[in-house]
């Protein structure tokens, strides 16, 4: 992954509406809310309930799931190694958008490497970014399997799955971490509360 940009004839554009104007208007602190695990481990439920119930608060918020970015941004990416760091790294800088214009992004990806997670981070302002490991045993996602590919994945017919023929790392240190075996209402309450939004 380059450091800078290809194009050398280029200069960032800076307007003159700030971070505590947005947060003026807007009311809250920008922030990216990083949900990883496994499939099916019940990150996009997560975020989407998560979203719900911060609307309801007045935060402006919004969520990028793993499988739509697929559907348009990412439609060019498969899963190798190298197409996973790039999926992340593109969710990455779109979460910076997001977050410069004030917004709270939840994002729900397996993000399966350590070190993608942490460039993301890296990305941000301290304590703009919020790691939240969906804690959800392995079986249990495959017991869930909604998708169908755990199944297809122990048969071979899907490679490079996290879990299962590729890896997946845990994080060491998250902000937070879920366990979706518990209700989903008490797993917001949860997140809600240790977002303090």
């Amino acid at each position: 992954m380059a450091d800078e940009p290809v194009s050398q004839n280029i200069v960032r554009a800076e307007g003159r509406v700030d971070a505590l104007a947005r947060r003026r208007l807007f009311g809250h602190p920008a922030r990216t809310v990083w949900f990883t695990g496994l499939s099916g481990s019940g990150k996009s439920t997560l975020a989407f309930a998560v979203e719900e119930a911060l609307v309801a608060r007045g935060v402006a918020c919004y969520v990028l799931d793993g499988d739509n970015i697929r559907f348009g941004l990412n439609r060019d990416l498969g899963f190798s190694p190298e197409d996973r760091a790039e999926n992340i790294r593109r969710i990455g800088e779109v979460c910076r958008l997001f977050h410069d214009a004030g917004l709270v992004v939840l994002t729900a990806f397996i993000s399966p490497y350590r070190a993608d997670r942490a460039q993301v981070r890296e990305l941000h302002p301290e304590g703009g970014f919020t790691e939240i490991f969906v804690d959800t045993p392995l079986e249990v996602c495959e017991a869930r399997d909604v998708k169908g590919l755990y199944a297809k994945a122990r048969a071979g017919e899907i490679p490079e799955f996290s879990g299962i023929s590729a890896p997946y790392e845990a994080p060491e240190d998250p902000e937070a971490r879920v366990d979706t075996t518990k209700p989903l209402d008490d797993c917001v309450a949860e997140i809600i509360h240790h977002l303090g939004l």
